[in-house]
C-alpha cells in the first residue's frame, strides 16, 4: 500500500465497521427513516437494469440483497446476481435472505472492495449499485471499476441520496435528514454515529450534473439522471 492509497484504506475500513454495526436494524431504518420511499426508488432502478435469459449483474453494495433480489424477481428466470460489499454482517444477512426467498442458485456474495472489484474486464452486463457509491474512499476508481467489469453494451444502474434543489424543499429536507433522522434512528435501536455519517455524507457528495460527468470521464457514454420523490434520491443511467 502507497503512502496515498492509506486515507482512503481508513475510510474504507470505517465504512465497514459502520455497516457491521448497523446490519441487524438497517433495513426496518431504511423503512423507516426512508418513509417507505426506498421501496418506489428500488423499483425504478430495477426497471432500468432488467436482465434478459443468461445475463448477469454485479451488485455492488449488495448489504443486506434488496435491490439484487428485486433484480432478480423482475428478470428472466436464468439471469443471476453476484453481490459485493465490504461488511461481512451485511453479506451474511443477504446470504440467509436469498435461501429463504428461494434464490440462493441465482445470487452469489463475495466479501469485495467495490474500487478494486476482483473480476475481469467485460465480465457483467449490469452492474448496479444502491446508496453505495456515496460510501467510496476515491469514486473516480470505483466508477472506473464499474466501467472496465462491464460488456460492451452494458449498463451501470446507480441509485443515490441526493440534495434537492428547490431551496424551501432542501431546508426541509436538510432539517429532516440532519436534525430528525440521527434522532429517531437512536429511538428505534440505531447507531448514532452512522445516522450523523449518513446526512453529512450526502451533503458532501457530488451533485446529480457532477456525477453524471464523473461517469462520463470513467469512459461511459449515454449518460442520463433522473430526479426522484422532489430530489431526495437521483437515479443514473450509464451505458458502455
Amino acid at each position: 500500500m502507497s503512502p496515498d492509497d492509506a486515507p482512503r484504506v481508513e475510510h474504507d475500513a470505517q465504512i465497514e465497521a459502520m455497516f457491521d454495526r448497523v446490519a441487524p436494524r438497517y433495513d426496518f431504518l431504511n423503512r423507516v427513516l426512508s418513509l417507505g420511499n426506498d421501496i418506489g426508488w428500488r423499483r425504478r432502478a430495477v426497471a432500468s437494469a432488467r436482465l434478459g435469459d443468461g445475463e448477469r449483474a454485479l451488485d455492488i453494495g449488495t448489504g443486506t440483497g434488496d435491490l439484487a433480489f428485486d433484480l432478480l424477481g423482475a428478470s428472466d428466470p436464468t439471469s443471476r446476481v453476484a453481490g459485493v460489499d465490504l461488511s461481512t454482517a451485511m453479506l451474511e444477512r443477504a446470504r440467509h435472505r436469498a435461501a429463504r426467498r428461494g434464490l440462493a442458485a441465482r445470487y452469489e456474495t463475495a466479501r469485495a472492495d467495490g474500487q478494486r472489484l476482483p473480476y475481469p474486464n467485460a465480465s457483467f452486463d449490469r452492474v448496479v449499485a444502491s446508496f453505495t457509491v456515496r460510501n467510496f474512499g476515491d469514486l473516480g476508481a470505483g466508477l472506473r471499476e464499474m466501467r472496465r467489469v462491464l460488456r460492451p453494451g452494458g449498463r451501470a444502474v446507480i441509485l443515490e441520496l441526493s440534495t434537492p434543489r428547490n431551496p424551501l424543499v432542501r431546508a426541509t429536507y436538510r432539517a429532516y435528514f440532519g436534525g430528525l433522522v440521527p434522532r429517531l434512528a437512536v429511538l428505534l435501536g440505531g447507531d448514532r454515529d452512522a445516522y450523523r455519517y449518513l446526512p453529512r455524507s450526502v451533503a458532501a457528495f457530488p451533485s446529480p450534473e457532477r456525477l453524471a460527468a464523473l461517469l462520463r470521464e470513467a469512459g461511459f457514454a449515454r449518460v442520463r439522471f433522473e430526479r426522484l420523490t422532489l430530489g431526495a434520491a437521483t437515479l443514473h443511467v450509464a451505458e458502455t
